[in-house]
């Protein structure tokens, strides 16, 4: 009888303790409100004057810092003449998926004079992670650093440093990147490349009228800093690198590392890197600079190189001034040796539990293809085609009735199918030096796969050499994953299984597939909803290289996607 009453107590007790948890939990954390307004704003580079598109008037724009378990409530209001939507890359978006931004895939975009509230919280998050539009090619100057420090109470796992700076990596176009990116899908053709790299929104000293607005960090002798590394360009993985200084690298995509040091980081677009630099050099100015890492043979591509200056208080009055910087030793443009090297480097901090068993077994290809020009028609790609790219030969399409998180919540035929290919349709040799032109020609359509919620996915991501090989960082929404392994050509289970790291694999957001090549990462579908996996060189999106997870509800309100908010945009 007595056992039979602590059982009651306990059993009364225990909803009481997790509540008092949770308020604990909830204390601690704070909601914060921003106003983005989207708008045009004249600036200046590279000599030239433009009216680019940017949020509240800033180039980078503002920098969001929350602690994890923050709320965050951003208005966004469109007062530029395109349709908008932003993307907080990285963030989980736990049962909000309404909230995650790729036009067409969650939302319907804000158009001119709209306005849509994202809504969200960062849970078990912490480190850099970054916003940006995902309408068009508009985030070539929609974007901004999004930094997640620990809890109150809690610190980092390495020294504090004396000061952390968000370094932020862009891409510069002298014209309209809106009007560079319509051009080329009219032609078909590949579009323009940039014109410049930045570093916080400027060039460098390296560029005609840019040396007297080049970023400046100032530092002081003996302290150890924390740069937080963005690649937020569009079409281009970067080297980086600063003179005389070692980096150690201890995050990458908000997740802690084992901490490594390396004298060069290699960021694909989407990714970010977390270092700790000791300035430890004599008191000078120093480089950091960035410039491509371009895997594909014989595509053209930006090779300028972008400059900040890490600039040592010396105690005089006017530091540094008419000093030269020392200039850094940068890898070659095609130097896949230094980008896997970096890449091998990451391990996450701890042992972890990986994911399993393994419930779904996917292998996709990622890569170009062609499709041919209408009948009638001049094109602008290889002998009078259109570039394309897909993932298992679907290219795809996003719709624009609909958006399909829409279409799959209010249940609409016809918007998608789900019957996106769990392997490729035709297997063949992948990274052939000459793989046949009848598989060059994509299917263009709008598939989504189906995961049942829990569910652990194994994906193999494999490279192919249809018309280019080249690296691609390939980003889930939604997720989290972590990389067992990476290699070159054929991806083989029966010899490469034994190369899966089980033990401390890095965990990331965006993972580099290398140029002919291959990755496997793995992670368990928890968060339902539908989540766009696509490769982050903006130009391959426009082409088709995307498609969708459609993650499924899982039992109770917990496991389920929320209602949609009341001001989602319309179609």
């Amino acid at each position: 009888m007595e056992s039979c009453s602590h059982i009651a107590v306990a059993s009364l007790l225990l909803p009481l303790l997790l509540g008092l948890s949770l308020l604990f939990r909830q204390i601690d954390a704070e909601v914060q409100y921003h106003d983005f307004v989207v708008q045009a704003t004249p600036v200046k580079r590279l000599c030239k004057a433009h009216n680019i598109i940017t949020v509240n008037g800033q180039f980078p724009g503002p920098t969001i810092e929350v602690k994890n378990g923050d709320t965050l409530v951003i208005n966004v209001v469109n007062r530029a003449r395109y349709n908008v939507t932003l993307h907080w890359h990285g963030v989980r978006q736990m049962r909000t998926a309404w909230a995650d931004g790729p036009e067409f895939v969650t939302q319907c975009p804000i158009r001119p004079g709209g306005s849509y509230t994202y809504r969200f919280t960062i849970e078990g998050q912490e480190g850099t992670l970054w916003w940006h539009a995902h309408s068009s090619w508009l985030r070539a100057t929609v974007y901004g650093a999004l930094i997640i420090h620990p809890k109150e109470n809690s610190s980092y796992p390495f020294t504090e440093p004396k000061r952390e700076v968000p370094v932020i990596l862009g891409e510069w176009w002298d014209r309209n990147p809106i009007d560079v990116v319509r051009e080329a899908t009219r032609t078909g053709a590949a579009p323009n490349i940039s014109d410049a790299f930045t570093i916080n929104g400027q060039p460098g000293d390296l560029y005609n009228c840019s040396n007297k607005d080049t970023t400046v960090i100032p530092v002081k002798a003996g302290e150890t800093n924390l740069l937080r590394f963005i690649n937020a360009a569009l079409n281009t993985e970067l080297f980086v690198a600063i003179a005389n200084h070692k980096m150690t690298v201890v995050s990458a995509d908000a997740s802690y590392t084992k901490p490594f040091t390396t004298s060069v980081l290699m960021l694909g677009p989407g990714q970010t890197t977390d270092v700790l630099v000791t300035m430890d050099q004599p008191a000078s100015r120093y480089y950091i600079a960035a410039r491509a890492y371009a895997s594909a043979q014989g595509v053209a591509f930006d090779n300028t190189t972008t400059t900040a200056i890490l600039e040592y208080d010396c105690g005089c009055s006017e530091p540094g001034q008419g000093i030269p910087p020392v200039f850094p030793a940068l890898p070659a443009y095609n130097d896949t040796g230094a980008a896997s090297a970096f890449s091998a480097g990451l391990r996450s901090l701890s042992t972890v539990d990986i994911p399993g068993p393994v419930d779904e077994n996917l292998f996709f290809t990622v890569g170009l293809g062609l499709f041919n020009c209408p009948p009638g028609k001049t094109c602008g790609g290889p002998n009078n085609t259109r570039m394309a790219a897909s993932i298992n030969n679907a290219s795809f399409v996003l719709p624009d009735t609909y958006s399909i998180l829409q279409a799959h919540y209010q249940r609409v035929p016809g918007v998608f199918t789900t019957d996106f290919p769990a392997v490729p349709p035709v297997q063949f040799d992948y990274t052939a030096q000459n793989v046949s032109r009848s598989l060059w020609q994509p299917v263009a359509a709008t598939k989504v796969y189906k995961l049942k919620y829990g569910s652990v996915v194994q994906l193999v991501l494999q490279g192919t050499n249809i018309f280019a090989a080249e690296n691609h960082p390939i980003h889930i929404h939604g997720y989290d994953f972590y990389i067992l392994a990476e290699g070159f050509g054929n991806f083989n289970a029966a010899k490469d299984n034994a190369k899966f790291n089980l033990v401390d694999p890095p965990m990331r957001n965006t993972v580099g597939v290398p140029v002919s090549g291959w990755a496997v990462i793995r992670f368990a579908a928890d968060n339902p909803g539908v989540w766009l996996m696509h490769c982050h060189l903006d130009v391959h999106i426009t082409w088709g290289l995307a498609m969708a997870f459609l993650v499924e509800d899982g039992v109770g309100e917990l496991q389920s996607l929320e209602e949609p908010p009341v001001d989602l945009p319309v179609c």
